[in-house]
Order: structure tokens, then C-alpha cells, then sequence
């Protein structure tokens, strides 16, 4: 990074201007000239030190970055920033506009050649086709608008499954394109995807294999206000930031950088993208961008290598591999060991606040950016070629989602699936694991072949480790799992008085010297008898007997009828008695329970002297309750 010259430098960008000089470049730039037309400028700049990137990714949106140059995109506020740094830089022709425009051409009028790919739709072109597919395959597909944009412009997501209202075990998927918006090779690979999907599901293999052992979420633009920017006819005009001029593929929470690593609210797009990614539990997932030719896996924010970064390197090389055997010269930029076409993403360039770091962290989901194309928008009529290299290794990227440990994990006395974390032993950190997700409970765990120690636990429930399961590579290994819920502290029962009160708050059943005591099954019992008493707590999958209390009437068989505060008199009483409280000035309640500890009668004792008419009741020995705030006494009482 070069020196500041601030002062200079200052006053120009004051004055709206920046001049820029080394022996490579001599520009002078006005910023409102420049900004005029379109909101973003692409432009590049030469870095001494590849290191200056991890400062200079937080100012601007960079692209690309070869043989020290560098190589992004600003907004106004973006590139005022930039111009205080001193860099010497060059403006390029902005991507979105340049090329021939008959190449880049809107529906064409015959709907027999709607499905031949060789062209950009327009906005309405597009929303007519992804409608278009769930009215030729009604049973194969479902379109969702994710969002409605302030343009009126959508987000749609297809999905695409033999059984489209069944929650199946099977992994979901998912291909997303066009985050930026003048990178449209994506969208329209997409579009063809699709439709080689759903019209080669029961004749084509493969294809039916796919759908019947995954459920598949494709959208194939993501950011609609961007790529139709020069409006809803033509792509001609796209750009990369949204309508708010905000870069989506910076926009995200990042593992580094915190929640808003670029100093900007989360978008539309991005908040609809988060929601989402919280509804789909998705096992993996791919990011199409343009502009270089590379499959980027992993982190994006930071040097650590992903615990499964070697399952990345052999995905992204199977890719790689089979893309090279259909095509010449393609998909070569960078290299990873001795592959071309392959890059961890920290080790091109450091990117913060990017989908595919959230996605991987946050999300537990496996998902790499896949740059297509140098050419950011393609002649329309090379969109062919670039279907005939990838869409081999888009099929086998997919079914790479149903290979490794899948299964279920559900509780072992319900039988109902579980929310589990399912964790690999001496591999799994920084956020690798996965979830079994609800209502099945199923968890997809794709990972490198080797023989493996997984811990399956859920709040609440006993934790699980299953050894030695065993995995081969690009095949499915099931183990299902029942978790034993935890069971409830002991239960003990208590005497308050001449109260028993149980710690469970249900299924009590009281037992007197070994025998149920018919009714009382509350979370206290009031004794009418001396004996052993327990508790026998029945809950779902459990029976727990609590420990046995031994209670004792003092006095009982004399019918003593008073203490310091009561006195009941006559008792016994003739359908009649009276209670007597020596503290008036204390509020009591008086309760009637019979000999089971039911209570039969209640009611407020005002006065001093209370009558109580007992004449509903039947003959037979009572115990009479009265409570306070300081007082708690049962006294019995025998109606004849």
C-alpha cells in the first residue's frame, strides 16, 4: 500500500475530482461524472503485497485478483473511500454494457424455441417460464416467491421432488445464480437445468435417480433489480449491487467480520435468502457467479482450513475433472495441488460478509461459489457451450448430498423424530457439524470416506456415541439413532404439618402401607390415618417411587378437637358444629377433607365464633383444615 498524501488528496475528492499517476496509469476522475450513469464503476489497480487485500476488502467489492492486480467494483461512497488511499488505478468498461447487443437478446417471439437457452429473457420472459414449468409438470415441481422487491420484481424458488407435500428422509439441495446482477451465465444455466430435470424425470436415469433421492430448490436469479437495472427487456445495463447499490455477496454475517461486515443493513434479498436458509435445513447448496473460471470452496474470510476441506478439494476436483474431459481450455483459472479450475477461497482472495461463509457457518450447510464464465455476460448465443461443459458435473455435484452418514434420530419412547446435533469425533470444529432436523428427524452428513465416531445429543436427552461407522466415498452409510430422554429428578415427597406434598407436579399415585389410595393422585395428600406413605410418579417412558414417609397422628385416636388457636365444639357434631379462633385478627380458611384426603367442603372464617352446617355430609370421621399465612392446622372431627 502506498503512502497517503492526504492533504492533496483531500481536497481533490472535496472538489468531486481525483487524480491518479504511476507509469502504468494517468486518469483524472471526476466522481460525479463517473457516477452519472451507472451507480457502481468497475475498475483495477496493482497491489505491491497480496496482503493489502485484507484491508482493501472492507472499502470496496473485489472481483478478481491475478498476478497482483486487483480487480472491483464501488459505489460513490465506495470509491470516495478508495481514492483516499492513493492507489493508482484504471477505469474499465463497465461489464454490464459492453458487447453487442443483438447477442443479448429478449424472449424471442416463437414459443417453440422458448427452450433452447441461447438467449437472455426478459423480466416477463422469465416469470413466464418459471410458471411455465409448474403448469407442464404440476407433479414434479412448486414455485415460491421468496420476496417481492420495492421494483415489484421477484425472487422465485423452484422446487422440484416426487413428492412435493411429504417432509421425505432424503437431503435437500439447492443452486442459486445471479447474486450479482450483470453475472447472468448462471441464470440462464439454471433455467436449463430445470427443464432437463423435469423432462427427463422416469426416462433419463440419472435425472430420476436425483429427484427421487433429493429434494432440489433452484433459483435461478438473485438478484433481479440488478441484472434488469437498463430495464425489465434486456440484461443490457446490469449491474452488480442491488437497487440500493449495496453488493448482496457482501451483505451476509460472517464468521470474521460480525454481523454487518460491510457497515450496511441487511438487503431485501439477503434478509429473504436468511429465511430461507432457516426453513430449508439445507444439506448443500452452490453459488454461480462470472468473471473468472474456478470453483472457490471454503473459507472466504479466513486462513483455517475447513475440517472437511479435503471432501471440498474432492468435490471440487470430480467437478473440475469431468468439465475438462468435455470441453478445451475451460474452467483453468487457478490451481489447487495440481488441478486447474479449483481454489480455496482464502487463498485467492479474502471476501467478508459473503453467502457461501454464512451459509457453511451459520448454517451447518455445504455450499462453494462456482464462477462460470470469464465474460461476465456471455454472447447469447455461447450459452450452449457452457451448458454442455457443466451440466454433467452439475449432476454429480447434487447427488454428492446423498452420500456419507444419513439417518435418524428420534426419541426412544415416542418414537418422534428429534432435533439433534450430530457431531464427528476428533473431525468436527468451528461449525462443521450438522442437525437432524424436524418433523423425521433426519440429519445428512456428507463427509470424505473413512471410519468415523459420531456423537448424537439433544437438550433433555441422553447423549449417544456410535463407533466404527464406516464410509466410502460417493455412497450412503444409514445409522439411525433413539435418544432415551433424560429421566426427571427423583421424586420425593415432603410433610408440611400434617400435609404430604410430592416434587412431581403430575402423575402422582399415593400409596398408604403399600396399598393405592383410591383418588389421591394431586401433588399433596392430606393424611387421615398413621402409615407408611409414598408416592408412585408414572410420566411418559418412566415409573419413579418416591421415598416412603412415615406419618404419625399424636393424639389422634383421642379426637383431640382444639389447640392454642382452634377449638371445634361439640364433636362429635350433629350435622352441626362451631370453630372457635382465639386470633381473630388473622384472615383463616377452613377445609373439610373425608378419609381419603378429598376435600369436601371450604369456605372464609370471619369471626371469631363460626357455626358451620355439615349436614350435607355423611357420617363418618373428617379432618377439619385451617390455614393462614402464618398457620397450618388439621384437627379431626366425627358427624353423626
Amino acid at each position: 500500500m502506498k503512502k497517503l498524501l492526504l492533504l492533496p488528496f483531500m481536497l481533490l475528492v472535496l472538489n468531486q475530482n481525483a487524480t491518479a499517476q504511476n507509469s502504468r496509469y494517468v486518469h483524472t476522475i471526476n466522481v460525479d461524472s463517473l457516477f452519472s450513469v451507472l451507480p457502481e464503476c468497475y475498475f483495477t489497480f496493482p497491489v505491491t503485497d497480496k496482503s493489502e487485500i485484507n484491508f482493501l476488502t472492507n472499502i470496496i467489492s473485489i472481483d478478481n485478483f491475478k498476478d497482483n492486480q486487483v480487480y472491483a467494483y464501488a459505489n460513490k461512497e465506495e470509491f470516495k473511500k478508495f481514492l483516499q488511499l492513493n492507489y493508482a488505478f484504471s477505469i474499465l468498461e463497465h461489464n454490464g454494457t459492453n458487447g453487442a447487443q443483438d447477442l443479448r437478446q429478449s424472449n424471442p417471439g416463437d414459443p417453440s424455441i422458448q427452450t433452447t437457452y441461447n438467449y437472455y429473457p426478459t423480466y416477463p420472459g422469465y416469470d413466464s417460464l418459471m410458471h411455465g414449468f409448474v403448469t407442464n409438470y404440476p407433479n414434479l415441481c412448486q414455485l415460491y416467491t421468496v420476496t417481492t422487491l420495492a421494483s415489484g420484481r421477484k425472487i422465485f424458488l423452484l422446487k422440484i421432488s416426487d413428492s412435493l407435500n411429504v417432509h421425505k428422509n432424503v437431503p435437500r439441495f439447492m443452486y442459486t445464480a445471479t447474486i450479482h446482477g450483470n453475472e447472468p451465465t448462471g441464470y440462464i444455466l439454471m433455467l436449463h437445468f430445470i427443464d432437463y430435470l423435469l423432462s427427463g424425470y422416469g426416462t433419463n436415469p440419472v435425472v430420476t435417480d436425483l429427484i427421487q433421492h433429493t429434494d432440489i430448490y433452484i433459483n435461478p436469479l438473485g438478484n433481479p433489480d440488478g441484472c434488469y437495472h437498463g430495464g425489465n427487456s434486456s440484461v443490457n445495463g446490469a449491474v452488480r449491487y442491488n437497487a440500493n447499490n449495496i453488493d448482496l455477496n457482501r451483505n451476509y454475517p460472517d464468521p470474521i467480520s460480525g454481523q454487518h461486515p460491510d457497515g450496511n443493513a441487511w438487503q431485501p434479498e439477503t434478509v429473504a435468502f436468511m429465511g430461507l436458509a432457516d426453513t430449508l435445513h439445507l444439506t448443500m447448496s452452490a453459488n454461480f457467479h462470472t468473471g473468472s473460471e474456478v470453483l472457490n470452496y471454503p473459507w472466504d474470510s479466513k486462513a483455517a482450513l475447513a475440517a472437511d476441506n479435503a471432501w471440498w478439494a474432492r468435490v471440487s476436483y470430480m467437478y473440475a475433472d469431468t468439465v475438462h474431459n468435455h470441453s478445451t481450455n475451460y474452467l483453468v483459472d487457478l490451481y489447487s495441488g495440481n488441478h486447474p479450475g479449483v481454489t480455496n477461497g482464502y487463498a485467492w482472495y479474502v471476501v467478508h460478509g459473503g453467502r457461501q461463509d454464512y451459509m457453511n457457518y451459520f448454517k451447518h450447510c455445504r455450499e462453494e461459489t462456482i464462477e462460470l464464465s470469464t465474460t461476465f455476460i456471455p454472447p447469447a448465443n455461447q450459452l450452449i457451450n457452457y451448458w454442455n461443459y457443466n451440466y454433467r458435473s452439475l449432476l454429480n455435484y447434487a447427488k454428492q448430498s446423498d452420500y456419507g452418514i444419513h439417518g435418524l434420530v428420534k426419541d426412544s419412547c415416542t418414537g418422534t423424530g428429534i432435533r439433534a446435533k450430530v457431531f464427528v469425533n476428533s473431525h468436527d470444529f468451528d461449525s462443521s457439524y450438522v442437525y437432524s432436523f424436524l418433523p423425521l428427524g433426519d440429519y445428512h452428513r456428507p463427509i470424505l470416506a473413512g471410519t468415523y465416531s459420531v456423537t448424537y445429543s439433544a437438550p433433555g436427552y441422553i447423549s449417544k456415541t456410535i463407533t466404527g461407522i464406516h464410509v466410502a466415498n460417493d455412497s450412503t452409510t444409514r445409522v439411525n439413532v433413539m435418544l432415551s430422554p433424560i429421566p426427571p429428578a427423583a421424586t420425593i415427597i415432603t410433610q408440611n404439618s400434617n400435609t404430604l406434598n410430592s416434587n412431581a407436579s403430575s402423575g402422582n399415585q399415593w400409596y398408604l402401607n403399600g396399598n393405592p389410595i383410591p383418588g389421591a393422585t394431586g401433588t399433596s395428600y392430606i393424611p387421615t390415618q398413621s402409615g407408611n406413605y409414598y408416592v408412585v410418579h408414572t410420566g411418559t417412558c418412566f415409573i419413579d417411587n418416591s421415598n416412603t414417609l412415615i406419618f404419625v397422628f399424636t393424639g389422634f385416636e383421642t379426637m383431640a378437637s382444639s389447640n392454642e388457636n382452634f377449638t371445634l365444639f361439640p364433636n362429635p357434631a350433629p350435622g352441626k358444629f362451631n370453630i372457635l379462633v382465639k386470633n381473630p385478627e388473622e384472615q383463616f380458611s377452613m377445609e373439610i377433607f373425608n378419609s381419603l384426603g378429598q376435600s369436601m367442603f371450604k369456605e372464609e372464617l370471619p369471626d371469631s365464633q363460626n357455626a358451620v352446617d355439615v349436614s350435607m355430609l355423611q357420617s363418618g370421621i373428617y379432618f377439619v383444615r385451617m390455614h393462614s399465612v402464618n398457620s397450618d392446622v388439621v384437627l379431626p372431627l366425627c358427624i353423626y
